[in-house]
């Protein structure tokens, strides 16, 4: 019963089949290989325009280098106080960049347009003391398993352009947001106003692959450059594209998606049935955030249950009691029914 994190899973059989089948004989390097064209082709064909694509290892990196091309002298990014930019990368971002990432804060893990208006108003481009507006990032999936709406992308776009910011969106869970909206890549990307996206598939059923896409090809022009300084550009890069390769094929990175949204739900409405807990907030991808007792949670773990628990928001410091815990439950492609049965046994 492996709930604490999708990170956790292996890699899926089709993808493990693809990249050793791509393991013999030679081929060009550093991104210059068929194969590496052919899967810079299909990012294209999935988000219906031409786009710029770089490989990369980890969604730190992505992230990371996303928001380095775009960065000015003093300049700051915008991201969602619990993004995973700002709480988890261990100041990657302001690193490669050189910047200063402001947090915003909002309800459901989302940035408040208001709040990013105001925010972002705090920083002219003429404020040499304090820094100037450079980008707006945002997560999606978010980082409590809570997806932003298309007209919310559409709002945080709109603050974006009328200040002549970047709009990057992290992308980690991005196909576990795609599935769960209903939408198509493109509508959910460049169509909303998003210009550069960290496309993730480690968390999704690939050994190590993630890449970072530029929906305006003119814009990608110093990533090249970038990337390399970073030590991201691969030599045998085509065993990051044999992993997309495996991904793409048959649309299996949408069926590995709504395996582990559709056992999330699951989770969420056996949690929902159980007398002694209860769902933190509704979440819409595959991340679970329950309350339960913490002698059910001792339980569970005693029997071989992975979860983490959860700190408690600031905004909302009664949300447990002192016998309760707040946990985090995260389904993956390999997560199974029997594990969710399992874990439900627990609580009851």
């Amino acid at each position: 019963m492996f709930f604490a994190s999708d990170n956790w899973a292996g890699a899926h059989s089709k993808i493990a089949e693809r990249l050793l089948a791509e393991s013999g004989g030679f081929a060009s390097a550093y991104g210059t290989s068929d194969l590496d064209q052919k899967v810079e082709a299909k990012f294209a064909e999935i988000f219906e325009r031409e786009v710029s694509v770089f490989f990369v290892a980890t969604g730190t990196a992505a992230n990371s280098l996303s928001l380095a091309s775009v960065q000015k002298p003093g300049g700051i990014s915008f991201c969602h106080a619990e993004a995973h930019v700002a709480e988890d990368e261990c100041g990657a971002p302001d690193f490669f960049s050189g910047a200063r990432l402001a947090t915003v804060d909002g309800a459901g893990g989302k940035i408040d347009p208001k709040a990013l208006t105001i925010k972002v108003a705090r920083f002219p481009q003429d404020a040499v003391h304090h820094g100037r507006a450079a980008a707006v990032t945002i997560t999606q999936a978010t980082e409590i398993g809570t997806v932003y709406s298309l007209a919310e992308i559409d709002a945080i776009a709109a603050i974006s352009r009328a200040n002549g910011l970047p709009l990057h969106m992290d992308g980690a869970r991005f196909a576990n947001a795609l599935v769960a909206l209903d939408a198509s890549p493109a509508e959910m990307t460049w169509k909303r106003g998003v210009d550069i996206l960290s496309f993730g598939g480690t968390k999704n059923g690939c050994w190590c692959a993630e890449a970072i896409v530029f929906f305006n090809p003119e814009q990608a022009k110093e990533m090249h450059f970038i990337r390399k300084r970073a030590a991201q550009l691969f030599s045998k890069s085509r065993f990051i594209a044999a992993q997309f390769d495996g991904y793409f094929q048959h649309g299996l990175w949408l069926d590995l998606a709504r395996h582990s949204n559709r056992m999330a739900d699951h989770l969420r409405a056996g949690i929902e049935r159980t007398p002694d807990a209860r769902l933190a907030w509704p979440t819409a991808s595959n991340e679970v955030f329950a309350i339960i007792s913490k002698s059910a949670a001792k339980t569970a773990e005693d029997k071989g249950a992975k979860f983490y628990e959860w700190p408690i928001p600031e905004s909302q410091p009664d949300l447990v009691n002192e016998n309760e815990a707040l946990i985090r439950l995260v389904t993956s492609f390999a997560t199974t029914e029997d594990d969710v049965a399992g874990f439900l046994a627990c609580l009851a």
